[in-house]
């Protein structure tokens, strides 16, 4: 489970760390992914190195987060479930964002740091990371009984979420909906049920109807109309893209419907584009509601914002994984700043006794 405070799982946690330890700077060459594996699993993760690179992966992959943290250089997988080439051929380095955002000011003395498993080095408990990881980039975890799933959002809106609830801790959430209306997937898509969205912000539990994006386009001189779906469903990634035109073949072939007269799949790195072509006097609108009702093009997403919130897991509502993330802030710019006083007070004290000796 993610912890409410930096919105990471320990194995993304200790990725990052590693990472960091490494030097791998955003302006630094890329470093062999095996090498990345091998000193989280060493140093601080005592697992699985399958889990470890899976992580890693995940982590660069924009399909997925709403800001990947991982510059990846190689084959990273892709939307359509392609499997990323095995750790010894891929490169990674963090992003600038991770450095400046997720990993900064580690050195003083933000966050506590406690012995890895051998207590032969020590780890981070927590990163002291700038913004509500676990609104910017979601989460997906299953600990014993118990699991969470909380969708991505957009990052300027969690950001300006944060300065109205600093501004007003009596906010409601409507209010933060108004500023924040609701999540932001990396596949982009349409939230279907959004008259329900105040009830699972305020609850941190329910269902989200996703759907699909449809653009209709005009056929020119002998081109055939087309459907074309621009955006899918975030829980369509990976082999649902592949079920959906199968599915779609399936329709045809049923005599469900009898408007599609070819199917292509043109998606590549530039986004998503599964074309339909139709027939002539084909009735769009019908067609819609068919691959709607009968496909994944609208499937549902369980939100459950279940997190570890003062070392005890806790399903947490918009209001309350805000608040967890401003007190965190709090805790971090006073320890951070206690520390540079210090620094400044020991100086004044050298300073003195070296012009004033004796």
């Amino acid at each position: 489970l993610p912890d409410a405070r930096d919105g990471l799982k320990p194995v993304q946690r200790r990725v990052l760390y590693a990472m960091d330890q490494l030097g791998l700077n955003y302006d630094k060459p890329h470093r062999k992914s095996a090498r990345i594996v091998g000193d989280t699993m060493g140093k601080y993760h005592p697992h699985g190195d399958s889990s470890i690179y899976e992580t890693l992966v995940v982590l660069a992959q924009d399909f997925k987060k709403g800001m990947a943290l991982v510059d990846g250089h190689g084959n990273f997988g892709s939307i359509e479930g392609d499997g990323a080439a095995a750790m010894r051929y891929t490169e990674a380095k963090l992003k600038k964002f991770t450095q400046d955002v997720y990993l900064a000011d580690l050195d003083k003395d933000v966050v506590d740091f406690v012995p890895n498993f051998d207590e032969t080095e020590k780890e981070p408990s927590v990163l002291p990371v700038r913004v509500p990881n676990i609104l910017v980039n979601g989460a997906e975890g299953i600990a014993v009984g118990m699991a969470t799933n909380i969708p991505t959002h957009n990052l300027g809106e969690v950001v300006d979420a944060v300065i109205a609830y600093m501004d007003n801790n009596n906010i409601t959430t409507e209010e933060l909906l108004q500023i924040m209306p609701g999540p932001d997937f990396p596949t982009g898509g349409i939230v279907a049920n959004k008259s329900d969205l105040k009830d699972i912000y305020e609850n941190g539990t329910g269902k989200l109807k996703l759907r699909g994006k449809l653009e209709f386009e005009k056929g020119k001189g002998r081109e055939k109309d087309k459907l074309v779906i621009t955006e899918i469903p975030y829980t369509m990634i990976g082999a649902g893209i592949g079920k959906f035109i199968s599915d779609v073949i399936d329709l045809v072939e049923t005599k469900k419907t009898t408007d599609i007269v070819d199917i292509s799949n043109g998606s590549d790195e530039n986004g998503i584009r599964i074309v339909l072509e139709l027939k002539k006097g084909a009735d769009v609108e019908k067609l819609k509601n068919i691959l709607y009702k009968k496909t994944k093009l609208e499937d549902t997403f369980g939100v459950n914002m279940l997190a570890i919130a003062d070392g005890r897991p806790e399903t947490l509502n918009l209001k309350g994984i805000l608040r967890n993330f401003m007190e965190f802030q709090y805790q971090n710019t006073e320890r951070k700043y206690n520390v540079l006083l210090e620094k400044e007070l020991d100086k004044q004290i050298r300073q003195m006794e070296s012009t004033h000796p004796g």
